[in-house]
């Protein structure tokens, strides 16, 4: 792959990876705000589909699911899941702030591993797609 289509691909991915995360974390954030503590029957979480602000949490959520589809057609498997879980970091902290909930030590040291795997896995490596002639070539040296 020539230079400015590695750069152009790098810079996709980053912006698409971008838009995975913060729809992931605010359409759960959304989501969670919404819901009441108890639903009585499985009618009402139909029902509470309507309240605008789970609406918008689901939204989100199609719009992470869009860009993630998006972001694993172009970029490795191996690149994207761990470079978007920087968005479980983001809504345990969201959850911290936003809706008060106690994270204990456990959990916040699950956190840092959390973060110090994304760091190791995505720090300096572009995401390693070939173009779909090159992904064809090298599956038909692979059956030879």
């Amino acid at each position: 792959m020539r230079t400015s289509e590695n750069a152009r691909l790098r810079v996709k991915s980053a912006i698409c990876a971008a838009v995975v995360v913060a729809s992931n974390v605010a359409g759960n954030f959304f989501l969670k705000s919404g819901m009441p503590q108890q639903l009585a029957t499985p009618l009402a979480y139909i029902t509470v589909l309507f309240r605008p602000i789970v609406a918008l949490g689901v939204l989100l959520l199609i719009l992470w699911l869009v860009s993630r589809m998006t972001l694993l057609s172009w970029a490795d498997l191996s690149y994207v899941l761990p470079v978007t879980s920087v968005g479980y970091v983001l809504v345990a902290l969201a959850g911290k702030l936003l809706l008060h909930e106690q994270i204990t030590t456990r959990r916040w040291t699950g956190i840092m591993l959390i973060m110090t795997g994304v760091a190791l896995v995505s720090g300096g490596t572009a995401p390693q797609t070939a173009s779909p002639s090159e992904r064809k070539r090298s599956v038909a040296e692979s059956a030879r």
